[in-house]
């Protein structure tokens, strides 16, 4: 006769939640806050509403975020975090030749940010950068930077054979983005929809371009 299964194993203790399982409900929060936040706005979100769509109590919400301002600026972190791409991936994107170098990172670039995730942030930073100006500086120092330091690196190297002639890598890295990435990103962010073939085009041309700028230049008679 097969034995019973005890109520310790037939199913899960009740009681205080196990690290994990307050870990996930925790990042649950995170994640509902910041859609409530950019669907209605800062003003018009409200700590009780946050807690009614994620299950919780306003005194559970209250104990870990006593104000508003700290539970929006966790969110935000939470995902500028979930946004950084990491310097292996970067690294993996050299395809050995730096025409189509840069323009593996841009579209990496581009391609996040058509993620659902990727536009709730950007439209949230746009949104409330004003009323929160650290979000912005978490967003570069945290996300941008470690493409841009990347950046400097490839361009440092490239200069240093002869294939780019650039007096400031890290200067020409920020331009780069913003020349090659932040156009199509902006328009992608508006609402506007761009295609793959639109967006290829569009980063192609740009890369080259710039390569045009950064290249020596050749001693005319």
């Amino acid at each position: 006769m097969t034995a019973l299964a005890s109520p310790a194993t037939s199913r899960p203790r009740a009681g205080r939640p196990t690290a994990a399982q307050a870990d996930a409900r925790h990042m649950e929060l995170l994640d509902t806050a910041l859609t409530l936040f950019l669907e209605h706005g800062y003003e018009q979100t409200t700590v009780e509403g946050i807690a009614a769509a994620t299950g919780m109590t306003k005194r559970t919400l209250y104990a870990r975020y006593p104000e508003k301002s700290a539970l929006f600026r966790a969110a935000v972190s939470r995902a500028i975090d979930r946004s950084v791409t990491a310097r292996a991936t970067l690294e993996s994107l050299d395809e050995g030749d730096l025409e189509a170098t840069l323009i593996a990172i841009a579209r990496a670039r581009v391609a996040h940010a058509m993620t659902p995730e990727g536009l709730r942030l950007q439209r949230i930073i746009n949104a409330e950068s004003y009323r929160f100006p650290e979000i912005f500086t978490w967003s570069f120092e945290r996300a941008t930077r470690p493409v841009t330091d990347h950046l400097e690196a490839v361009f440092q190297r490239a200069t240093a054979r002869g294939a780019l002639a650039l007096d400031d890598p890290a200067i020409a890295a920020r331009v780069f983005l913003s020349m090659v990435v932040s156009g199509p990103v902006r328009i992608i962010v508006s609402g506007n929809a761009l295609d793959e073939a639109e967006i290829s085009a569009r980063i192609t041309f740009a890369v080259r371009l710039f390569l045009n700028g950064a290249r020596p230049r050749k001693d005319t008679p």
